[in-house]
């Protein structure tokens, strides 16, 4: 039998838009390790440089928009792209260089994490950012993945006396124009983690998922890459969801803390496990 011609086999292309970090745990190289450890090629675009550890961020710095764009359209240009994913973006600039790009491919589908602030609670996104995500990435989002964190303040409106329930920011959420909206409840205070998602007939599933011990860095963006990866690969929304969540619970449940800080996401936790290893059980 003749040996494949490198011409023959390309895996899904995936672009990701993020914030270099450099420890790993987050950002555009968990990103990047994500949808490799899934059979995707991550191709990058850096949105803003970061200096921070496992404990938290110190400062951050938004690449100009100009270079941004430019770093898109050099790739766009040239490869097939199956999936966009966005997770840190910088700036009100950045976010608008980048609503620009994405709406020349509305057949792609784009997964958006909207990263606000850090797990020790670092602002990231100030209330001008947060506006213009709503306003310029909402409505060609194919699915928002927020924690109930983000959920809420995504969807709060100053008149609001009180926070509103997941569910009432979902269809906030769906009526910006999002398709569809995974809401994670790692913050919530519930026994096991409830992750749902939404469409705007309503709950499309639920998950539940064990609460594992200790604080992850990481965890939403290998989530968001993972579903990314997953839609690259042609599976439907549902699917491609709970196949993210599961791999992304792996990744947790065989995580390390390789610092003062928080434990970080073993992507490749496959290539290490041991056969003979009992896997964890997940519940959905």
């Amino acid at each position: 039998m003749p040996a494949m011609s490198t011409d023959d086999f390309q895996p899904p292309l995936v672009l990701t838009f993020a914030a270099s970090d450099p420890t790993g745990g987050a950002g555009i190289q968990a990103d990047l390790m994500t949808l490799a450890s899934m059979g995707c090629h991550p191709l990058s675009v850096i949105t803003a440089i970061t200096v921070q550890d496992t404990t938290g961020v110190e400062a951050a710095f938004a690449v100009d928009a100009d270079w941004v764009s430019d770093q898109a359209r050099a790739l766009l240009e040239d490869v097939p792209v199956a999936a966009f994913k966005l997770g840190m973006l910088g700036s009100v600039e950045n976010i608008a260089a980048i609503a620009e790009i994405i709406s020349d491919y509305p057949d792609i589908p784009l997964v958006f994490d909207p990263v606000l602030a850090s797990g020790r609670g670092d602002q990231l996104a100030d209330e001008e950012m947060v506006e213009a995500m709503i306003e310029l990435l909402l409505p060609q989002t194919t699915i928002l993945t927020p924690n109930s964190l983000e959920a809420r303040r995504l969807a709060q409106d100053d008149d609001d006396e009180k926070q509103p329930s997941l569910l009432i920011c979902a269809q906030k959420l769906l009526s910006a124009g999002c398709e569809h909206v995974l809401i994670t409840g790692t913050h919530e205070n519930t026994a096991q983690v409830i992750n749902t998602l939404y469409a705007a007939a309503g709950q499309i599933r639920e998950d539940l998922w064990d609460r594992l011990p200790g604080s992850y860095h990481g965890s939403g963006c290998t989530l968001a890459s993972a579903i990314a990866a997953n839609l690259a690969c042609g599976l439907d929304i549902g699917e491609a969801v709970f196949e993210a969540q599961e791999y992304t619970w792996h990744t947790l449940a065989h995580g390390f803390r390789p610092g003062m800080g928080q434990h970080v996401p073993d992507r490749f936790f496959w290539a290490r496990a041991d056969d003979d290893e009992a896997e964890p059980e997940e519940k959905h």
